[in-house]
């Protein structure tokens, strides 16, 4: 891992001026209506269970094009790389994401600091992608399908505040990161969405849903996705926490976004012409930050800081 350190100072030295953590005077509570209490001190694997999770960062430290992927084992082990990942004064797990940097594939657009979810747990007999113990599936799909898989059905609890979205560049693109994702085998059952911009004082809250044929499902949960959308009152600030549940079973797909002294906000989808059911489809959470900007300034960002992050699945 020690390269991987050396050629993350320039990036560090490019960013970290612009990169902030807050400390919060309230209590922080998650999803389950529970006081968070996280150690300042410590790394994000010593406030988090990150065994079962690697993460993409945007560095690419042995030159071969793409962003540098850190295994599950090396991330549980004490992983920090400030300011891209790293923990806050307030306990937090940072995300950072600059608009410069390596990409995860030649196919992808954009940037992303965030955590792939790996059910294999460091096991490197088992393959990383296919119909194996690493991943999951929907119960829909058949009997032989869900007892190779690692799971059956999910559940996703993040608790989190958007510190900060990029300012600069188109206008299509300007203040959009994603913080939670359903990824399949090449296709997102659903992606989630803040996204504020610069003349709005609260942010909104979106969602894709990506069936394997036909066109894409846009949800609007809180404000409007639009990029000439009015302040949503009732939106959400940046640095103001809140959490969402991504939960999956069988062909319903539920995303419900909890804030304190609020009602919570439920969106459904019927999957169940989405083809996710077949044999050859597989599932992972991701969560972090995913920066849906490409045109600004190089210096822009986007972070996140989470306070809770929980997957679990039924057993096949």
């Amino acid at each position: 891992m020690k390269p991987l350190f050396k050629h993350t100072v320039s990036l560090a030295c490019m960013v970290v001026a612009f990169s902030h953590s807050l400390v919060f005077a309230q209590d922080i509570i998650n999803s389950h209506k529970e006081k968070v209490t996280l150690d300042a001190n410590a790394n994000p694997a010593s406030n988090f269970d990150l065994t079962d999770w690697s993460i993409s960062l945007p560095i690419d430290s042995n030159k071969d094009g793409v962003a540098d992927n850190v295994p599950e084992n090396y991330l549980a082990s004490g992983l920090t790389i400030k300011p891209l990942f790293y923990t806050a004064d307030d306990g937090g797990m940072v995300f950072l994401a600059p608009i410069d940097g390596p990409k995860t594939s030649k196919n992808t657009k954009y940037t992303r600091t965030e955590l792939r979810e790996m059910l294999r747990k460091g096991n490197a007999r088992i393959k990383t992608k296919g119909i194996t113990q690493n991943n999951w599936v929907f119960s829909s799909a058949k009997r032989k399908i869900k007892k190779k898989a690692g799971g059956v059905d999910g559940t996703l609890d993040a608790t989190l505040a958007v510190n900060h979205v990029t300012t600069t560049g188109d206008a299509k693109q300007i203040g959009r990161v994603i913080v939670g994702q359903i990824h399949a085998t090449n296709d997102e059952p659903v992606r989630l969405y803040y996204r504020k911009l610069p003349n709005n004082t609260h942010g909104a809250i979106y969602m894709a849903h990506e069936p394997l044929t036909g066109d894409e499902q846009w949800y609007d949960l809180i404000g409007s996705r639009a990029s000439n959308a009015k302040n949503p009152e009732d939106g959400i600030k940046l640095d103001e926490v809140f959490s969402y549940r991504i939960h999956v079973e069988g062909h319903l797909l539920r995303v419900t976004i909890m804030r304190a002294g609020k009602e919570d906000v439920v969106q459904e989808v019927d999957m169940t012409n989405s083809g996710y059911d077949k044999s050859n489809q597989y599932m992972y959470f991701k969560a972090g930050v995913y920066n849906q900007n490409n045109t600004g300034d190089n210096t822009d960002y986007v972070q996140a800081t989470f306070y809770q992050l929980e997957n679990k699945h039924n057993k096949r």
